[in-house]
């Protein structure tokens, strides 16, 4: 017997339960259902990202990452203090390694300052004050707002939080969308629906396709690797970044805390083929390299990034010897640590667009009948999670159900 519901939601990440939940806190009469192939939560890349609250300087502020991170940052801590998760307020310096990086610091604060978010730049001998083992080129850039959690402990939480609103989780399900006469609807059956939300992360835009949305993009996965040791080996007492590539999409290797006294180097960012290949060996399908070198492809074709630099700068940091190496241009006495191990590695989902080979760096809603995708929702995606749902389901949902 099928499933009936008013809004089905694919997907029980963070995007997928803050969709769910915000649907419920505006009409309370609504059935809302997460339908997830996996039989828990927290599998993917909401449990495997780093744990970072993000303040939003990095993004363009005419960008969805830009209008949903900073408030995103205060209502995950909202959160966090209502089911009792610690949160630890860090902060972050950004430190420049070069004449050039010290010059795009200026461009990265007035981005931070457009966007609302508090900033501050000083020069290189207070760096000690903030960070005694950083060292930095000229200047730095300090942002008092940046935290840190426990990324599983959070999407728990918003899993308690949707099913004391009401809502029902189905694991185990796959759901398989098209569209007849339409309308989208379950080829298999198992639900009923008005209205269906895709967001399935690694997944959303091969279901999208399906239904003949986003053919003009590719997926191209990330894999992101970070290695740790003990605080007691290394004691740091804030995140520490470089400032970030001027055109390839990646925040480079930096140094972040973890809320169980652990320090991370990394990540990697090398292109796999594999959505969910969190070993070279295995979780990836022909599919998924059919779509990897389509995007492969439109990347070197096209113009937005280099490649070649992302290739011959991530690549190397397999290697744990040169990822600390590189680590030690931000902190020296990374080099003196020893024990480091491999922590378990989490995949960026990131969309190409093929027409112009860029890499997506925005958040992407589409609404196709009585459909809701929600794709490329990369990092911050934890962090804009709350509003980023909320956003979703008043935009995109709610005014399609009447």
């Amino acid at each position: 017997m099928q499933k009936k519901c008013d809004v089905l939601i694919i997907g029980a990440g963070v995007v997928g339960l803050s969709t769910g939940i915000a649907l419920l806190q505006s009409r309370p009469n609504l059935k809302v259902v997460i339908a997830d192939k996996e039989k828990d939560i927290g599998l993917h890349a909401s449990g495997r990202n780093s744990g970072v609250i993000h303040a939003g300087f990095y993004y363009s502020p005419d960008s969805l990452k830009a209008k949903f991170c900073r408030d995103g940052n205060f209502e995950l801590r909202k959160l966090a203090k209502k089911y009792r998760i610690p949160v630890n307020n860090v902060g972050k310096v950004v430190v420049t390694r070069n004449e050039d990086e010290d010059s795009r610091l200026n461009t990265l604060f007035e981005r931070g300052i457009a966007n609302g978010v508090e900033l501050e730049i000083h020069p290189q001998e207070k760096l000690k004050d903030f960070e005694p083992l950083a060292i930095t080129h000229n200047r730095f850039m300090w942002s008092p707002n940046t935290g840190i959690s426990d990324s599983i402990a959070i999407v728990k939480a918003m899993r308690d939080e949707f099913y004391s609103l009401g809502g029902v989780i189905e694991f185990g399900s796959k759901v398989k969308i098209v569209e007849s006469k339409g309308e989208i609807v379950d080829a298999s059956n198992e639900f009923l629906f008005k209205h269906v939300v895709n967001a399935a992360g690694a997944q959303a835009d091969r279901i999208s396709r399906a239904v003949g949305v986003g053919s003009e993009y590719a997926m191209l996965p990330f894999m992101g690797v970070y290695r740790a040791t003990s605080e007691k080996n290394l004691p740091l007492k804030r995140l520490v970044y470089p400032v970030p590539h001027p055109i390839n999409p990646f925040l480079g290797v930096h140094f972040t805390l973890t809320i169980d006294g652990k320090v991370k180097i990394g990540p990697t960012a090398i292109p796999i083929a594999g959505r969910e290949q969190y070993s070279f060996t295995e979780g990836w399908s022909g599919s998924d390299i059919a779509q990897a070198l389509k995007g492969m492809k439109s990347l070197v074709t096209g113009d937005s990034h280099d490649f070649g630099a992302i290739l011959k700068s991530e690549w190397p940091k397999i290697i744990q010897r040169l990822l600390v190496k590189e680590s030690t241009e931000l902190v020296p006495s990374a080099i003196g640590v020893r024990d480091w191990h491999r922590k378990p590695p989490g995949i960026r989902a990131q969309l190409v667009h093929l027409p112009t080979g860029k890499l997506e760096q925005d958040f992407i809603v589409t609404s196709q009948a009585n459909a809701t995708h929600v794709l490329n929702a990369v990092s911050p995606g934890w962090t804009s999670s709350i509003p980023f749902g909320r956003h979703v389901a008043e935009k995109s949902v709610l005014p399609l159900l009447g």
